[in-house]
């Protein structure tokens, strides 16, 4: 098993998403988290304006172009061109399945990391399912192997 460059696709809601970045870097790995990048806070369009979520699609592309969202997209569209395996943690939301996909696209490494019962997803046949912890240090190696 070698060290990996690993990025961590998932949602901002997802509870479990922080534990799985821990146990990948408790392993070894580098690991991308984009909540807490380096350097920084990971990006929120609460960040930009606090009522984001009622934006006209003129509102939303000029936030495109806004310093804070250049720079969260910089740091995490890097993090994804530069690693070796991405790993989808369910459930996700659009973000997520851009990356995951461009990830794959680009002949990346991919794995579904899904605790539970998910609604089933054809193009996740290029990918390896994992349902546990155990699947994922079976994976990635078990903690403190590249430390």
């Amino acid at each position: 098993m070698q060290k990996r460059n690993i990025y961590v696709a998932s949602s901002w809601r997802n509870a479990i998403q922080p534990a799985i970045v821990h146990a990948l870097q408790s392993i070894g790995h580098d690991v991308y988290d984009f909540r807490n990048p380096p350097g920084g806070t990971g990006f929120s369009w609460r960040s930009i304006d606090p009522n984001w979520e009622r934006w006209t699609t003129e509102q939303y592309r000029a936030a495109l172009q806004h310093p804070l969202a250049q720079k969260g997209y910089a740091s995490d569209i890097t993090a994804l061109r530069a690693c070796d395996t991405c790993v989808l943690v369910l459930p996700s939301g659009r973000s997520a399945s851009w990356e995951f996909g461009y990830a794959m696209g680009q002949g990346k490494t991919g794995f579904v990391f899904q605790l539970g019962q998910c609604e089933p997803e054809l193009m996740y046949r290029e990918a390896t399912i994992l349902a546990s912890m155990p699947e994922l240090f079976d994976a990635f190696g078990e903690p403190g192997q590249f430390s």
